[in-house]
């Protein structure tokens, strides 16, 4: 899809009331599973979790306030995992550059052992 499309579409989508947004999704998936070309992307854990809640949530016919609502509560939770989940990336590419030196670059300094004076017996190095 182009974005000039996309774009088209969005427009007609947030001037519809919340009711009718909902048709509008419960369309698109109907006309996605009977010809769709391509197979769907599959939604993360999070995402899955939040359409089946919402999906619960309209079955049960809560208002839209409160779907929207808990919804909201949902995608600041969906973000602050997403934000945890790339902190942790970073932790683990930080790690693994420590700990796997490239070949270009050369191996860091290593720090003096201790030493032995004439008798045979361990001293500090000096530093």
């Amino acid at each position: 899809m182009h974005d000039l499309l996309r774009a088209r579409l969005m427009r007609h989508i947030e001037a519809l009331p919340e009711a009718q947004v909902y048709q509008a999704l419960d369309f698109v998936e109907f006309l996605s599973s009977k010809y769709a070309r391509d197979a769907l992307r599959e939604p993360g854990a999070f995402q899955k979790f939040s359409e089946l809640l919402e999906d619960k949530m309209r079955g049960q016919g809560l208002a839209f306030g409160t779907i929207k609502g808990a919804l909201g509560v949902m995608g600041t939770a969906g973000r602050m995992v997403s934000g945890i989940t790339e902190a942790g990336r970073t932790v683990i590419r930080e790690v693994e550059n420590v700990i796997t030196p490239r070949d270009d670059e050369p191996a860091p300094p290593q720090l003096p052992g201790p030493s032995r004076d004439a008798g045979g017996d361990r001293r500090e190095a000096a530093g």
